[in-house]
């Protein structure tokens, strides 16, 4: 495993990746307005449901499953100090259980700042140690993927020269099977190109108006919903395999 990003093969993987896709969602053309990731619009993805995603509080398990959601996707990772009202940072095992046991699923995510990618491959390195601690303390099975979260509209060299690395950093502590990532459309074509991922969770920021990436396993939607007077994301499952545990 390899910190680096070759520039050639992955921009020729890269432009090779971006043509499928825009097969694979079925348009004729690319939204080149709206960004650069090199396909357009998808009419939209198959209903398996949704699942929630929260940091400032913990809702009830029993009312997460009341508002209609599969499960939830949980933060494996600390809180910066000056985050005091993430306090849903990190799981506990207490929650899992109680997740479970009202016959909830759960995905495992990493974000400990806005910007963790910026270390490249010592920060994903580390990253990735931490969360697979967390992870595995809150009963998370060894199998079980952890999204890292890319939540920005990265440019193509931040991402040759930063987001490559640092991904490469988390497969070479839990493997390339369990890396995911969280991140725009732009961001998980290239990280699919590259193969620095094998799973793969959308945002919407930088991402063309209306586009479901085709290979999106989750899709965060915009705005705030409430789950026992708490602000949670919404997040439609896209494929029936999404990394739940």
């Amino acid at each position: 495993m390899t910190d680096g990003v070759n520039r050639r093969d992955f921009l020729s993987a890269a432009a090779g990746l971006g043509a499928a896709c825009l097969l694979g969602a079925g348009v004729a053309h690319a939204d080149s307005s709206s960004g650069s990731s090199g396909f357009g619009s998808s009419s939209g993805s198959a209903d398996f449901g949704s699942l929630c995603d929260y940091s400032a509080a913990v809702p009830p398990a029993q009312a997460i499953r009341a508002a209609g959601y599969l499960g939830a996707i949980r933060y494996v990772s600390g809180r910066l100090p000056v985050d005091r009202w993430m306090k849903a940072k990190p799981i506990t095992a207490t929650e899992a259980r109680a997740l479970r046991r009202a016959g909830l699923t759960i995905v495992s995510c990493y974000q400990y700042a806005k910007n963790d990618w910026l270390g490249g491959y010592r920060a994903g390195v580390h990253h990735a140690r931490l969360g697979a601690a967390k992870h595995r303390a809150a009963g998370g099975p060894a199998h079980a993927p952890i999204y890292a979260s890319i939540d920005a509209n990265p440019s193509l060299e931040q991402f040759i020269t930063k987001i490559g690395p640092y991904l490469r950093g988390w497969q070479s502590v839990i493997g390339p099977a369990r890396t995911g990532v969280y991140g725009n459309a732009s961001t998980i074509t290239w990280a699919a190109a590259g193969g620095f991922a094998a799973w793969y969770w959308q945002h919407d920021w930088g991402t063309p108006k209306g586009l479901v990436h085709p290979l999106a396993h989750l899709h965060q939607l915009p705005g705030e919903k409430r789950v026992a007077g708490i602000g949670v994301d919404r997040n439609i499952i896209c494929q029936p395999n999404y990394g739940r545990w």
